[in-house]
């Protein structure tokens, strides 16, 4: 005999995972922004200050940046989520940034994949799944690209010269982008006893997004450094953004975390043009929230508000 719950009493347990999550994820920003000990808070807001980081025209145009990374993120998911059933760019919006607001205290944004999921009826959750891991394969993708480009360039800086262990190290990177590319464009993958189909150019789309995202936020970090007062060159500056990218790609974290990892990785190879560290950790906080804690924020609000229809409840 199957005994449910009343439905008030699953609306209720409902309303207290929801409160629960968005609890979550404003503790988490705060504790990073208030309590960070790689960067003193008060000298992060006086550093920010006196770069003139908190002038309409410096902010409003980070801001722009962000919001084309994060378009290209919804129109990405928008794109491969259409392969199984077409969906509103403002529900693609909704479903991107409240599953990324439930990410940012989960390992490896894991919470992302339940999170997205649970938008849709249980018959089509294992594709779901699969769809987000391969919008996620193909960031990574891009990621590596240019990351073994940035490691070929950052060959001319220090003791760091170009020997049989360096190339070997680029093959291997290389080797590995070729190697996701491959299990990408197979078009059929058996996830979990389901099958999903692909068509290459929903694939191809998908990384032509992610490119464009990592073009754009990678230009915002050289924005932020100049902003700072660091004149370098666009080309200097990529060598280093695009391999703290892709060292910090290689280490298992929380989103949470993502600023710690990325600013220690950043202070090591940004000392070799003799930046500043409080510049460096002052560059990868800002980038942080600019670009997980205000979405996060704003995927809170669509978790408050999202409710189950009866298919979803049935799962």
């Amino acid at each position: 005999m199957n005994i449910g719950l009343p439905y008030k009493t699953k609306q209720f347990f409902f309303v207290l995972i929801k409160l629960s999550l968005v609890f979550g994820a404003f503790y988490a920003i705060y504790k990073k922004l208030s309590k960070n000990n790689e960067l003193d808070f008060e000298a992060f807001i006086q550093f920010l200050n006196e770069n003139d980081a908190f002038l309409i025209k410096n902010l409003g145009f980070l801001l722009i940046l962000s919001s084309f990374n994060w378009f290209f993120e919804i129109l990405k998911w928008q794109k491969l989520v259409s392969v199984v059933q077409n969906i509103s760019f403002s529900k693609a919006l909704e479903q991107s940034l409240g599953s990324f607001a439930v990410s940012i205290f989960t390992p490896n944004r894991l919470g992302e994949y339940g999170a997205k999921a649970i938008y849709f009826e249980k018959s089509l959750r294992a594709q779901i799944l699969y769809l987000n891991l391969m919008g996620n394969l193909t960031q990574m993708i891009s990621t590596m690209i240019f990351g073994s480009i940035g490691l070929i360039a950052f060959a001319k800086y220090g003791n760091f010269t170009v020997n049989h262990s360096n190339l070997t190290l680029v093959s291997i990177l290389l080797g590995l982008c070729f190697i996701l590319m491959f299990i990408l464009f197979k078009k059929r993958i058996v996830f979990k006893k389901h099958t999903a189909e692909l068509p290459n150019r929903a694939l191809i789309s998908s990384l032509m997004y992610s490119i464009l995202r990592y073009l754009i936020f990678s230009f915002q970090f050289y924005v932020i450094l100049y902003l700072f007062g660091i004149r370098i060159s666009y080309f200097d500056a990529m060598t280093f953004i695009t391999l703290m990218y892709l060292m910090s790609s290689f280490v298992p974290s929380i989103l949470i975390f993502d600023v710690v990892i990325k600013g220690s990785i950043a202070v090591y190879l940004f000392s070799y043009l003799g930046i500043s560290s409080l510049a460096i950790l002052s560059t990868v906080s800002l980038m942080w929230f600019l670009n997980f804690a205000v979405p996060s924020l704003i995927g809170s609000y669509y978790i408050l508000v999202f409710k189950l229809n009866p298919i979803q409840q049935q799962a």
